[in-house]
């Protein structure tokens, strides 16, 4: 016999953060999200981190392209 953790809806269950929806045609997608709670990072936290690792790339890929070349 597996023991399976019990789950309470009640404490676990939230309202999404963010829902949105996208329209194919006849179809629609509608997605949810969550943001991971008790975090400090803010929204342009996460972008700033987004934009140095864009560039960070951008950069090696273009030294590769100069030395491989």
């Amino acid at each position: 016999m597996t023991d399976t953790p019990n789950r309470s809806t009640a404490t676990t269950a939230r309202r999404p953060d963010c829902v949105t929806e996208v329209r194919r045609g006849n179809t629609v997608l509608v997605v949810s999200g969550y943001f991971k709670q008790g975090t400090t990072a803010t929204a342009a936290d996460k972008m700033m981190k987004v934009l140095e690792a864009e560039s960070a790339a951008g950069k090696q890929a273009a030294l590769y392209c100069i030395n491989g070349a």
